[in-house]
C-alpha cells in the first residue's frame, strides 16, 4: 500500500497553486470534471510519482465548504492510497463497521472514501487501477488525467508523509493502523504508521478544529533553496516548513 496523492481544500485553487509552483516547482497536470459530481472543481499537480490535489468548493451547502469553515479556513483535505486491489479493502473496512460515503463502480480506476469519524478524523480513500502495479513509481493514475507524466517539477520529486492531528494521537493512530493492518510505532513527536512506501503520522492539535490533515513532507533535491524560496513569495516560514493552504509543507532530502 502506498501514499500516492493528499488533498488539499481551499476558497480559491489560484493562489495555492502558485505558492506551490513558486516554492516546489509544481504545475498543475488535470482539472478532473468527475469532482463536479461533490460541488468542487480541482487541480492535481504531480510531484514525482505521487500527486498534490487542490479541491475548490463551487457552491454553498457542499461538504467541502462545510469542511473550509470547521477548519478555519484553507486546510489539509484528504488521504489517499493505493493498493493493488481497492475493492477487497472496502469489503474489510465496510464489515468492521467502516461508513463509505462515496464509491466507484468496479471499473478500471477503483476509490472508496471513507467517513474520517470512523477513520481517526481523517477523509480517506483507498483507490486502485487494474493492470496497475502500485510499486512502481510512475504507474498510471487516472485521477491526474492522460498526460500528468509530462508536467513533472524539477525541483520536487515525491511525497514521504502526510501528518494527521488529534486530540489523541496515539488513539488515532492505533485506529487507522488496525484498518489498514499496517504497523504502528512511537516518534518523538507522536506516532508513526508505516506504508510499504510512504507515511502517515499522528500529531497532537496545531488547531480549534484537532482533526484533519496538517503537514505533508516534500522530498526535493535542495530543502534550504525551497524555504529561501518561500521567504522570496512572502509565504510564512518557521520550523523548516512552509504554510500553505493551512499545511506546514516540509521539505526533505530525498
Amino acid at each position: 500500500m502506498r501514499l500516492r496523492q493528499v488533498a488539499l481544500i481551499a476558497h480559491e485553487i489560484a493562489p495555492v497553486a502558485e505558492a506551490l509552483s513558486a516554492v516546489f516547482g509544481l504545475r498543475s497536470a488535470f482539472r478532473d470534471p468527475a469532482v463536479e459530481v461533490f460541488g468542487l472543481a480541482n487541480a492535481v499537480m504531480p510531484c514525482g510519482g505521487e500527486f498534490i490535489e487542490i479541491l475548490e468548493p463551487l457552491r454553498a451547502g457542499t461538504s467541502g465548504g462545510r469542511y473550509l469553515e470547521r477548519r478555519g479556513g484553507d486546510a489539509g483535505y484528504m488521504v489517499i492510497l493505493q493498493s493493488q486491489e481497492s475493492l477487497e479493502h472496502r469489503a474489510r473496512l465496510a464489515a468492521a463497521g467502516v461508513r463509505v460515503i462515496a464509491a466507484s463502480p468496479p471499473a478500471r480506476y477503483r476509490f472508496t472514501h471513507f467517513h474520517p469519524a470512523d477513520c481517526a478524523g481523517v477523509l480517506l480513500s483507498i483507490d486502485s487501477v487494474t493492470g496497475e502495479d502500485w510499486r512502481e513509481t510512475f504507474c498510471d493514475w487516472p485521477a491526474a488525467g492522460p498526460n500528468w507524466r509530462r508536467f513533472q517539477s524539477e525541483i520536487s520529486i515525491g511525497l514521504r508523509s502526510v501528518d494527521v492531528q488529534s486530540p489523541n494521537p496515539e488513539a488515532a493512530g492505533r485506529r487507522l493502523a488496525e484498518l489498514l493492518q499496517r504497523p504502528l510505532a512511537p516518534r518523538s513527536e507522536g506516532w508513526e504508521l508505516a506504508l510499504d512506501r510512504g507515511l502517515i503520522r499522528f500529531v497532537a492539535p496545531v488547531d480549534a478544529d484537532g482533526t484533519g490533515v496538517v503537514g505533508i513532507e516534500i522530498v526535493v533535491g535542495n530543502p534550504a533553496a525551497a524555504l529561501e524560496r518561500a521567504v522570496s513569495a512572502g509565504l510564512p516560514v518557521a520550523g523548516g516548513a512552509v504554510m500553505i493552504c493551512g499545511v506546514a509543507m516540509r521539505p526533505v532530502d530525498g
